[in-house]
This record gives structure tokens, sequence and C-alpha cells, in this order.
């Protein structure tokens, strides 16, 4: 048990502060919460034991904690009150570190701060954008709407995210099996066969010479191969941090027949998907654009739609960005021009989107369709080669040993 000096408010609004033991941090808050006190500091004493102190924000909802939240806190705050609703949340919530981010924020409501600004403590948890939808919700008094809309645009991405991992899943298992079939025929059986045409004394064919000169180095090497490799992993992943590089080559992805246009068409898809949300909120386009630009993965695709923002405050229309920026599915660009002269811009965001996830969803399992088979034969041809270079000395035996 540790020791924790504390400094809460209790249901009026009073401050109130003393001394409370706990396992650690998150308990510590749970105690307080049971006895009707909402901390709002929370300090070791010292020479305290136990385990170290979450400072405010050091905790992170995860993805799926988050969404939970959400649709938790969409559903609650249309039928009572937005403290209320924290502290059941609160109550139910298992684990220690969600319980101490959503803790956090319902104490800070209960100080009177509003709930984007109490969301802001926790800022690992709740990113700008998420919580510019807050504060456009609150502003608006449509607060229960807008977090349904975060909570199906997180589920949303969520089932994207999880359909691509699936559908990865197989290819990728199959990829590192044949790769380690491949590797211990070389290191382990290629060199013992290749004891016994030692002293044929007669000249072994290219292809048996080759395979045996790649097995010999696979096997007196492989350390040397890894270490390379895993090097070579180490420094590109270093020289990807430099901006202006990383940005060239997630130009140059962007270039590729088939993955530069899945990788444009995901990106666009999610960006679509947040403007909607975002128009439909009544957002500021601009302010929503700056603020979607971390959730963009690719550095080149991050720079046109800074540029999208620039563009528009300086009087340039929606669409007239999307055409300059030149990056954007045309779909997209011309859905969103039918928006914006029809009224309905953020209903044909959300319908560009659906068309670029499904084209998306389409091309993935074409893709990986053919891959599988890919993989398969580049596995028997390696195989049938192995294989091969050791039958032919065999039947070159067979040949001279025949009158």
């Amino acid at each position: 048990m540790a020791e924790f000096r504390y400094e809460a408010l209790d249901i009026a609004g009073k401050p109130r502060s003393g001394r409370i033991n706990a396992a650690n941090s998150a308990a510590a808050r749970a105690d307080l919460l049971d006895k009707r006190l909402f901390a709002t500091r929370l300090d070791a004493s010292s020479g305290a034991g136990g385990e170290p102190v979450l400072a405010v924000g050091s905790a992170r909802l995860s993805p799926s904690a988050l969404s939970l939240f959400t649709r938790q806190l969409a559903t609650l705050a249309a039928v009572t009150p937005l403290e209320e609703a924290l502290r059941t949340i609160v109550k139910q919530t298992e684990g220690a570190r969600p319980r101490t981010v959503l803790t956090t924020v319902h104490g800070a409501v209960i100080e009177g701060r509003r709930l984007s600004d109490a969301m802001a403590l926790e800022a690992l948890s709740f990113p700008p954008l998420y919580r510019a939808m807050v504060a456009a919700g609150e502003g608006a008094g449509t607060l229960p709407q807008v977090l349904e809309r975060l909570a199906a645009l997180l589920d949303r991405q969520a089932e994207l995210k999880g359909r691509v991992q699936a559908a990865l899943a197989y290819p990728a298992a199959l990829a590192a099996v044949a790769m380690l079939a491949v590797a211990a025929l070389m290191i382990f059986v290629v060199p013992r066969i290749a004891e016994q045409f030692a002293d044929i004394g007669q000249t072994l064919p290219l292809l048996t010479r080759i395979v045996m000169a790649l097995s010999h180095a696979l096997a007196a090497g492989w350390w040397a191969i890894l270490l390379v490799g895993a090097g070579g992993a180490v420094l590109a992943r270093r020289a990807l941090r430099d901006e202006a590089l990383r940005r060239r080559f997630d130009a140059w992805l962007l270039r590729l027949p088939l993955a530069g246009r899945l990788l444009r068409d995901w990106q666009a898809a999610r960006l679509a998907r947040t403007l909607a949300m975002m128009v439909a909120s009544r957002l500021p386009l601009v302010e929503g654009l700056k603020l979607t630009l971390p959730t963009i993965g690719s550095r080149e695709i991050r720079a046109r739609i800074a540029q999208m923002a620039d563009d528009i405050s300086e009087g340039a229309s929606l669409t007239a960005a999307m055409r300059r920026a030149a990056v954007l599915p045309p779909l997209l660009v011309a859905m969103a021009a039918g928006g914006e002269s029809a009224g309905r811009l953020d209903v044909m965001l959300e319908k560009g989107a659906e068309a670029l996830e499904r084209e998306f969803d389409t091309l993935t399992r074409s893709a990986l369709a053919l891959l599988e088979p890919a993989i398969i034969l580049v596995m028997g041809g390696a195989v049938a080669m192995i294989v091969l270079s050791i039958l032919l000395p065999i039947l070159q035996l067979e040949s001279l040993a025949q009158p």
C-alpha cells in the first residue's frame, strides 16, 4: 500500500484535501470516487512505495476503449445529465488505465469545465479532431448526435482496419512459412547431399553448383544475413524520420501501379468520412482540414491536404482546392462538386467515402486472390529448383555408368 496526497471536489463542488492509502493511483482515484470525491490532483507522499503515480494525461485509451466510451456516452448523454453519464461510465469501466483517464475527465467536468476542455487533460486519449467535434457539439447543443457520429466513425475505421489485417494475415503467414521451408532446405538438407557429390570426380551441372554455393553461403553466414537485414531495417526507419525523405518515399509509393491506388483510396476514404462528419456538425472546413492532418499517414497526401486548407482560407471552394491538390480520386472530387452545388456536401462526401471503401475492398480482395497463388508458385519453383539441382548429378552419373 502507498500513501497519496489528494485535492478533490465533493458533490457540492467544495474543495477537499487529505491523504489516502491505496495500492496505486488508479485505486486511490476509485476509492475517492466511491466517497463522492472527484480528484483534481493526486501525488505520492514522500517515501511512498507502490506503483508510480500516473500524471494527468500519461495514460491512454485504446482505440476499442475510446469507441466503446464514445458509444456509451452518446447513449447516456441523450437521457441523463453529462456528469451522471460520466459517473456511470466510470463506475462500470474495467481496467486501471481506462478508469484513470475517465476519472480525470469526470472530475474536470464536476469542477465546471466543458467536456472538450476536460478531455484536453487526457490529450493522449482524445485527439484534437475528437475534441474539436465534441466542442462543436457542445456549442450547437447537439452533443449526443455528434458523439453518435464519432462512435460510428471510430467503428467504421476499426472495421476497415480489421478487415485489412484479417485479409493480410493468411498471405503473410503463408509467405513466412514458405521462406522458412526454403531456408531449412538450403541450410540443413542441401549441404548433407552436397557431401555425397564431393568425390565423384565429375563437373557438376551449373544449376547444382549455383544451389550449393547459395546453400553454403546461407549455412555459413545466416547470422550475418540476419544482422545485415536488421541493421538495414533500423537505418531505413531512422532515415524515414526525416520529413523531406519520408515525403519523397510516400510520393514514390503513390506512384506504384496497384499499391499506390490502394493507399490513395484508403487515405481519401478516411478524409472524406471525417470531412462529412465535420460539415454535418457545422465545424469550419479550414479548421477541420487542419485537425484532420495528423490522421493522414502519407506525408505526401498530408502536405497536399495542408495546401487545400490554405487555398480554402484564401477563398477557394473545397472542389477547387481538391482539384489543385491533384492527389484525391476523381470520383471523390466529382461527388464533392455535386454536393457543393446542391448544398448537400456532407451527404455526398459520405457517399464518396462509401464508394471509395467499396472500391478499396474490391481491389484488396482481387490483389490478395492473386497474391496467394503467386506465393505458392514461387515457393514451389524454389523447391523444384532445389530438387532438380540434386537430381541432375544423379542422372548424370547414371548416364556415365551406362556402357
